[in-house]
Parts: structure tokens; C-alpha cells; sequence
């Protein structure tokens, strides 16, 4: 994923005039299961706030598209399977990293990222789309929501501002499936506990999250899934980085402004690059962390991926690697 912006989605006249299926009214009871022997928790409808607006899902979709970042991983924590994702790391087969390997029983149609194929969506007769880390474009919402009921991002989740946490909670939510997604929640977040008590040494730390394209660097800012996963683990994001944050889940830095990445742990991603590219940079070199020994750069694309993904299945996995990296690098 770029440090920049994504650019203002482009939508063409024939996707502004899609139309799709409705939620068709109606209740299920509670624990009610469906020939898959899946059950649901709660009655419908069921209703989940977001930033345009408290969408109802009126009964349990049987359809589902997930085009967020790690909506579809979302889905299948929960035991439902997307009939269309959008893989946004370019995994390749069911658009999935490895922590969710398998759980596709049939591969889900692919649907573009950053400007989703609406008529590819359409032909899928979805009965509910989840685009809830996304940009929060509206154009992209609006055009998105004339084929099925979408949940967007929530009230401040612009430019993939969601937490795996608040994505479980409103995926869960839309599927009728709030009990699960509570208990996938509070499994994970015992999770990070046992690891902040296993690593007293990470409390207080700054640290730098950062990636290098090949042509910029930057820097995420709280509010971002990395961000989060950091801050549970007891360390705070580097304060000059947090001055310049703005709207965006990133803020660039300059090579002439790359000591502004210091902090006690500086940790960095190569997106289109490569690790060498960014360990080797004689002015990264002369940044105090990376003199003192206390840069990681992510050279395993399955670590770094599972770091950006931020899902409730991703984040555990890189609990269980990214952690030990972190207590190495800082020794």
C-alpha cells in the first residue's frame, strides 16, 4: 500500500446507474443456522453505524463482497466466505496471506482495490458489501450502495483509519454475528496483553512505523492498524511524527528531513522496493536508531504484510513473529 493519499475514485456513467439487490425484509431469530450449519447471534435487522449513516441489514446475507483492507480475513474469523475480495497486498490465489490459508472452500471472484470494477460487484448479486477500510470516499459509497447495502468506514475511519478491533466489531455486526466477533476480540486482546507482560521493556518506547516506495519515504500516524498494534504493546508513536499528522493515515518525510524517523525502535517496510534498498541508505544509516542497532527493517513479505493488514487473523500472527523481532532489535 503507497504512503500517499490514495487518489479521488474516478467512477464512469455506466456504474452510476447500477442498481443491485435489497436486503429483503424480514427477521431471523436468534441461533438461527442455514443449511451451511452456520449460526447467527441476534435478530435481524441488525444495524451498524458508519460515517454516511447507520446502515440496516434487514436479514443474514447470504452474498457477501469484502473490499476494505482485511474485510474478507474479517469474514472468515467469523466463519463466513466473501463470494468476491479485493486482495490488496496481491497475494495471488483467494487474495488471502497465510494466516488465513484455506479457509475458502470456492476462491472469491478479485475486485480492484483503490477503484473497484462496480459492474464485476454487480454481476455478483451481492446482498451486502463491506468497504469498512477503505478511504471513505463518498463517490466510491454512494456508487457502491446502489447494488447492495454497504458498510463503509465508521465516523472518523477516512483513508483506512480502523483499528482490526472496530473492523471485527462492525463486520461482525453487519453478519449478524456480534457474539462471535466479542469473543474473536477478547481471545486477541489477551493475546496482546500476555505479550505487553512478556515484554515490560516495550512500555514508554518511542518507535517509528515506516515504509520507503521507491521514490518516497514516510511514516504512520495513530489512528492506523500498525500504529494500534504497536501502541498495545506499551510503546508510543514517535512525537514528530504525531505533530505533522493530518487526514492522512501516513505523513511524508524528505531525505533532508530523515532524522525525523528517530525514536528508540525505528521499523520499516519496503513497499515496491526492497529491505536492502532502505538498511543500505547511507542517510538512513546516520539516523541514531539505525547507528545503534535498533532499526528493523521487514525483509519476510509475509511479516510485513501481516503488520499492514491489521485483521483479527493477521494481527495474530504477527503477534506471534513481528513481537520477537521487536525484543531483538531493541536488546
Amino acid at each position: 500500500m503507497p504512503l500517499t493519499t490514495p487518489r479521488r475514485l474516478l467512477v464512469g456513467a455506466a456504474a452510476l446507474v447500477l442498481t443491485g439487490s435489497l436486503a429483503a425484509c424480514g427477521a431471523e431469530k436468534s441461533d438461527a443456522s442455514d443449511d451451511s450449519g452456520q449460526k447467527t447471534s441476534g435478530a435481524f435487522p441488525s444495524k451498524v453505524a458508519t460515517k454516511f449513516g447507520t446502515v440496516t441489514v434487514k436479514e443474514r446475507p447470504k452474498r457477501v463482497v469484502a473490499l476494505g483492507w482485511g474485510d474478507a480475513e474479517t469474514a472468515l474469523a467469523l466463519g463466513v466466505q466473501p463470494v468476491g475480495a479485493s486482495d490488496w497486498l496481491a497475494f495471488g490465489g483467494d487474495g488471502v496471506g497465510p494466516w488465513a490459508k484455506g479457509a475458502y472452500d470456492k476462491s472469491p471472484q478479485k475486485i480492484g482495490t483503490l477503484e473497484p470494477e462496480y459492474e464485476k460487484i454487480a454481476v455478483l448479486k451481492p446482498d451486502l458489501i463491506l468497504d469498512t477500510k477503505a478511504s471513505g470516499d463518498k463517490t466510491r459509497y454512494d456508487t457502491l450502495n446502489k447494488i447492495a447495502p454497504t458498510v463503509g468506514v465508521p465516523e472518523g475511519g477516512d483513508q483506512y483509519k480502523i483499528s482490526w478491533k472496530k473492523q471485527t466489531t462492525m463486520v461482525s455486526q453487519a453478519l449478524g454475528l456480534a457474539d462471535k466477533g466479542e469473543k474473536l476480540i477478547a481471545d486477541t486482546e489477551k493475546e496482546f496483553a500476555a505479550a505487553a507482560k512478556e515484554h515490560p521493556e516495550f512500555k514508554g518506547k518511542t518507535i517509528t512505523i515506516g515504509s520507503r516506495t521507491a521514490s518516497s519515504w514516510g511514516a504512520h500516524v495513530h489512528g492506523t492498524g500498525r500504529v494500534d498494534f504497536v501502541e498495545r504493546l506499551g510503546f508510543e508513536n514517535n512525537p514528530a511524527v504525531e505533530k505533522r499528522a493530518g487526514s492522512a493515515f501516513s505523513v511524508p518525510v524528505s531525505e533532508e528531513n530523515l532524522q525525523m524517523l528517530d525514536a528508540d525502535l525505528m521499523v520499516m517496510a519496503p513497499i515496491g522496493t526492497t529491505a536492502k534498498k532502505i538498511s543500505s541508505d547511507p542517510l538512513y544509516r546516520a539516523i541514531p536508531a539505525a547507528k545503534k542497532g535498533h532499526s528493523l527493517v521487514f525483509d519476510d513479505k509475509n511479516i510485513s504484510s501481516a503488520f499492514a493488514t491489521d485483521s483479527v487473523l493477521s494481527v495474530r500472527y504477527a503477534l506471534k513473529h513481528v513481537v520477537p523481532l521487536f525484543a531483538d532489535t531493541l536488546k
